[in-house]
């Protein structure tokens, strides 16, 4: 009788556990902001930089050094923030309709609100692919999320 005590309490540590190291990890795997901001309408990443302005004044804008943006080779991604000073600054890349595994680099301060990191976008199998790179911006008092959607399998 001890034995299975013993046991089903070793198996409700191992259930807190599980919920534990999954909340401790929900915010790495699911971004969530405390503001979320659209772009400007009618931005292509593919072609231009991309603003997005913010409520109280300034902007966070999104560029890519290639374009059109491409699948499987390395390229330079920067976001130049205006009007507040972050903390840290990520890029997660998303598949709209396919899960790519996770893809958030974060992107080192280059001074003057410049922040920027190389990136890698995995090919999809089945072609033409619809992406979101959600830009997480953390100051001291709140996360920033801008969402910017783009297609992919240009080369």
């Amino acid at each position: 009788m001890n034995k299975k005590i013993l046991i089903d309490a070793i198996g409700i540590l191992l259930i807190a556990l599980v919920v534990v190291v999954g909340y401790k990890l929900s915010p790495i795997l699911l971004p969530k902001a405390d503001l979320t901001v659209e772009p400007e309408s009618g931005c292509d990443l593919h072609r231009r930089a991309c603003k997005a302005l913010l409520p109280g004044g300034g902007s966070i804008e999104l560029s890519s050094s290639v374009q059109p943006i491409p699948m499987v080779k390395p390229f330079t991604v920067q976001v130049v923030v205006r009007g507040l000073a972050p903390s840290r600054v990520m890029v997660d890349f998303a598949g709209i309709d396919m899960n790519m595994g996770l893809n958030r680099p974060e992107l080192l301060d280059q001074g003057d609100g410049r922040f920027v990191a190389e990136a890698t976008l995995p090919v999809c199998i089945t072609g033409q692919m619809d992406w979101q790179a959600t830009v997480l911006v953390e100051t001291g008092s709140q996360r920033i999320a801008i969402p910017y959607r783009f297609s992919g399998g240009h080369d």
